[in-house]
């Protein structure tokens, strides 16, 4: 990829003299600064040769990103003004990535809020950011002002929280003044109990923000669709990289960990688990990844659940073979029955289909693996697991929202398979598109043929 980086900002170039107490020293050598970091943004720069060339070879189109974050906005703007808010504001990282395309520190601040971004229904997007930070959002075209972030978490502010509660509501308030309309409701995703009556001492109410975003990103875009096939493309050949280190005698840690390089060298974000087990440790499901040494003939199953290029999921399951050897009778089993409910399930995900109608024809695990069966049967996925889950029949409670399938929604389809008390059990997952006619798979790693074998 070309760079991105203007002729100016060459290493040896020369800078104005530094000024002590010049204003205009300073603010010029700040915007230089700003100008600099903005132009060697990794958003500026890219993904890099290795995910190019492989998106290239896959036939992968680039995403048209300032049309995808224009959607954006006006799906939450839609649903802010469906629901009568004046704006949103927003905590979660995932959220604010959806409404700016702009990051910063994604895991850290997903619990220390020290970045938040305010979406008026009718007017601006503000972003809040850390300290020094001006930059990181300069390459998105919908960030129409950054302002220094006031955190009052207690590690800021100590016994002083309230105080800089109050001093952070003033700053919300005057925007919803200045462009709600005379409107007072917002809406907020996360928010700590002391800034919720602070906005309401000024004036100003808060509602559901998940339910606003949520809803907001339920349906993706073509170019959002695009972002997700290149990020799972990256992610699939991450795994191929894991699936070629598996030998016997790595252990399950330094199996997982190439899972991790093989993201971040596609510039991806983040794994959001730790779901990798072998033998005895597949069944029950949900053990973390652990120092134990991996066996020749153990079965290796894992959940990918990574944060790949441009902020997209790629949720994926499979469940490997360690070693040369045949598999058994029983792993064979277990892995057919896996694929045959994957493909089963899959089927059933047609557009106009209900949630309630999917769940009650979609195929279940055997009687003895029923007991030990995965949480859910299907759930959304987008920048991260997103809206509806949908639990198993006979899971399904009177507050279980039900809904309908429509094209542009994509779910993950579930099925892990382990009996109650077993040795092993097989965990395999696909990413699934809603399409007008139908639907399409957008994960396309092969499955194992030894142990799928009939």
């Amino acid at each position: 990829m070309e760079s991105m980086v203007p002729a100016s900002f060459g290493r040896h170039r020369k800078i104005m003299p530094f000024e002590p107490g010049a204003a205009d020293s300073v603010e010029a050598l700040r915007a230089k600064a700003r100008e600099k970091a903005a132009a060697l943004n990794q958003h500026a720069l890219g993904y890099g040769a290795l995910a190019e060339a492989e998106w290239a070879t896959a036939g992968i189109a680039a995403p048209d990103l300032p049309a995808m974050r224009s959607y954006r906005l006006e799906r939450i703007r839609g649903e802010l003004k469906r629901r009568g808010y004046a704006g949103a504001l927003l905590y979660d990282p995932i959220n604010i990535r959806y409404a700016t395309d702009s990051t910063n520190m994604q895991l850290w601040v997903a619990h220390n809020p020290t970045r938040h971004c305010f979406v008026a229904a009718e007017g601006p997007v503000v972003l809040f950011d850390y300290f020094s930070c001006e930059h990181l959002s300069d390459h998105s075209g919908v960030v129409d002002e950054v302002r220094p972030a006031v955190s009052f978490m207690y590690m800021y502010g100590g016994e002083l929280s309230e105080n800089r509660a109050r001093r952070w509501a003033a700053g919300i308030a005057d925007l919803v003044r200045e462009h709600g309309g005379g409107n007072g409701r917002i809406t907020v995703d996360h928010l700590n109990p002391e800034g919720v009556a602070e906005l309401a001492r000024l004036g100003v109410s808060v509602g559901n923000g998940e339910a606003v975003m949520e809803q907001a990103r339920l349906i993706k875009s073509p170019d959002e669709i695009l972002c997700m096939r290149r990020a799972i493309v990256a992610c699939e050949a991450a795994m191929g990289e894991m699936e070629a280190a598996l030998k016997p005698g790595i252990s399950e840690n330094g199996l997982w960990a190439e899972l991790h390089r093989g993201n971040i060298a596609r510039g991806g974000d983040w794994i959001e688990t730790r779901l990798l087990a072998s033998g005895p440790r597949t069944n029950p499901w949900f053990q973390e990844c652990s120092s134990r040494t991996i066996e020749a003939g153990d079965l290796v199953a894992f959940d990918t659940d990574l944060i790949g290029p441009y902020g997209f999921c790629a949720d994926l399951s499979r469940t490997f073979l360690c070693g040369d050897s045949e598999p058994s009778e029983e792993q064979r089993w277990l892995y057919r029955t896996a694929a045959d409910q994957i493909a089963f399930n899959t089927a059933l995900m047609q557009p106009g289909t209900s949630f309630r109608e999917l769940v009650e024809r979609s195929k279940n695990p055997p009687d003895d693996c029923f007991p030990a069966r995965y949480g859910v049967l299907y759930h959304g996925v987008g920048l991260a697991d997103e809206y509806p889950t949908l639990p198993h029949a006979a899971d399904w409670t009177a507050d279980t929202p039900d809904g309908v399938l429509e094209p542009g929604m994509v779910l993950c389809v579930e099925s892990y398979i382990g009996r109650l008390g077993g040795h092993e059990g097989v965990k395999l997952e696909e990413q699934i598109l809603i399409t007008a006619t139908g639907n399409e798979k957008l994960s396309h790693f092969p499955l194992d043929p030894r142990l799928n074998a009939r």
